[in-house]
């Protein structure tokens, strides 16, 4: 694949039906006991053919899946169960096999189940040799049991609308304020038994539940993202069951759990440090390889600024505001691929808001400006009543179990504002998402994994760190491999979010590590394997 379909496949997969149910009457969480022993191993068959239509033909006749039964309380494992869906492409050369590797591609929310077809986009072909891959969907995600907080799609629109990314006005900040209580009553009245069983610490059981109903003694596991804390709770729950651990993109996991307002602030300011190191590069190259170059940091800013007064019209008519600026900027920074696309797309915008100057310069006034999603044509057609709603709902459900934060809105403009002082681009847009939803979110005393994170494992955890990741900062690297009790961090001098399968040194470094279990010296720089703007 090429690195923009790697990089499209790691931040974008995603699965929409369910498998598997929940039945209802739970009680409340306590103290966890270790996975049952009586554990069913997998019983893996063909997959259903929509999820065959979602992996690449060649792979169709390969894979296979599974339902496993975990249970919904794991202080209660005889009490009821969940169906975790799995998907196996087991290893090329069987009679080399060293074992399973499970892979999590993030979130949380991120549905996994076909991460495992699509393996060489992150793997060395010894890797896929020795290895069956496993991706999964964690509780309540995809196909697993989705937790759902609406009964239909107009339900959901009815809440998102007056719902803003980035409420900037009196009024815009009432209206997300009133929308985002709505949602969480939502929640309350319809996600089910589920909804107080989504943390963390009960999906790295559920993962010990999978491990062994696969046949592996220990765990063998790739972590992406949020993924990265999935493997650092299991690790520290059962250190003496990690046989492998690598997690790539990490996030700081006692901050996150003890402080989820906190914790966001710095998620801005792991993207502000991103977009400035990327304008910085636009600069280097010139305007040959980046149109936007000529102090791109000043012309930025101008531009943000700008828009915050009002909408700026492209030639071609369409209409940029704030939001659109600041939500496609921070998509892009997860893709180094898009560096161009975005950067060319910024310098129209400019030209829009300074015509002369850019006549003067003999500016173009056409780029390709990516067409706006509209669901594959479905949103041209008014909905029809009691349209099914087929997403899910586990982004918050897991971030606000996990996270704490304060239980009041009051106070929610003035805290904006001040990240938005320190983190110009970003803070508002932060703060507008888990700070906002989490305080009224329905858990209350959730039962999650808040440390320690220092056990030792028999074999250090690889932990991977980009220096220019936008959502997980390499500070965040840095603080998961020394909470660790046994790790190593290797660095990539590197933007985007994540980044096995496009660096060469990183993949061979994971390669031994993963085969062989012999770790990677701690503190090793490596490169991408394609630069910004190339």
């Amino acid at each position: 694949m090429t690195l923009a379909t790697t990089r499209a496949v790691r931040v974008a997969l995603v699965s929409a039906l369910a498998l598997g149910t929940v039945v209802s009457g739970l009680g409340a969480a306590s103290a966890q006991p270790e996975a049952s022993s009586t554990t069913r191993p997998a019983a893996w068959g063909p997959c259903a053919a929509d999820v065959l239509a979602e992996i690449p033909a060649a792979q169709r006749d390969k894979v296979s899946c599974a339902v496993q039964q975990v249970p919904v309380d794991h202080s209660r494992p005889r009490g009821d169960s969940t169906g975790i869906i799995m998907m196996k492409r087991p290893a090329l050369d069987p009679s080399k096999k060293i074992g399973s590797l499970f892979i999590n591609p993030g979130g949380p929310g991120g549905a996994g189940l076909i991460y495992s077809a699509y393996g060489s986009s992150f793997f060395t072909p010894e890797i896929l040799e020795k290895f069956d891959l496993i991706g999964f969907d964690p509780r309540g995600v995809g196909r697993s049991a989705p937790l759902r907080c609406f009964r239909t799609q107009e339900e959901a629109d009815a809440v998102n609308d007056g719902w803003f990314a980035l409420p900037i006005t009196k009024d815009e900040i009432a209206s997300t304020i009133r929308q985002s209580k709505a949602y969480t009553d939502y929640c309350k009245i319809n996600a089910g038994p589920l909804l107080n069983f989504m943390s963390t610490e009960a999906v790295a059981r559920d993962l010990d539940v999978m491990r062994e109903a696969v046949g592996d003694k220990q765990l063998t596991y790739v972590g992406f993202s949020y993924g990265t804390l999935l493997g650092a709770t299991y690790a520290n729950i059962f250190p003496q069951k990690s046989r492998a651990l690598v997690l790539d993109g990490n996030v700081d996991p006692q901050l996150r759990l003890t402080n989820g307002a906190q914790y966001d602030r710095e998620r801005a300011r792991g993207f502000e440090i991103a977009l400035d190191a990327m304008l910085k590069r636009c600069d280097t190259v010139g305007v040959a390889k980046c149109a936007f170059a000529g102090d791109a940091r000043k012309k930025f800013d101008k531009i943000r600024e700008t828009l915050r007064k009002g909408p700026t019209t492209l030639p071609d008519g369409s209409q940029v505001n704030l939001t659109t600026l600041v939500g496609r900027t921070s998509s892009n920074l997860y893709s180094p691929s898009t560096f161009k696309a975005l950067t060319a797309w910024l310098q129209a915008i400019h030209a829009a808001q300074n015509p002369s100057a850019a006549a003067a310069l003999g500016v173009q006034s056409v780029v390709d400006v990516p067409v706006l999603n509209n669901l594959g044509g479905r949103a041209d057609v008014r909905a029809l009543p009691d349209t099914p709603y087929t997403a899910d709902d586990s982004y918050y459900a897991v971030n606000c179990t996990d996270k704490p934060f304060t239980k009041s809105t009051r106070n929610w403009a003035t805290t904006a504002a001040k990240w938005e002082k320190e983190s110009p681009t970003f803070g508002r847009y932060q703060a507008a998402s888990d700070l906002l939803t989490c305080a009224t979110w329905p858990t209350r005393h959730p039962d999650r994994w808040i440390g320690p994170w220092n056990r030792k494992t028999k074999n250090p955890v690889v932990v991977v760190g980009n220096y220019y990741d936008p959502a997980t900062q390499y500070l965040f690297s840095q603080r998961m491999a020394k909470q660790l009790g046994n790790a190593r961090l290797i660095s990539v001098d590197a933007f985007g979010h994540c980044i096995l399968g496009d660096s060469a040194g990183a993949d061979a470094a994971v390669t031994r590590y993963l085969v062989d279990l012999t770790p990677p010296v701690n503190g090793s720089v490596y490169q991408p394997n394609v630069q910004p703007f190339a």
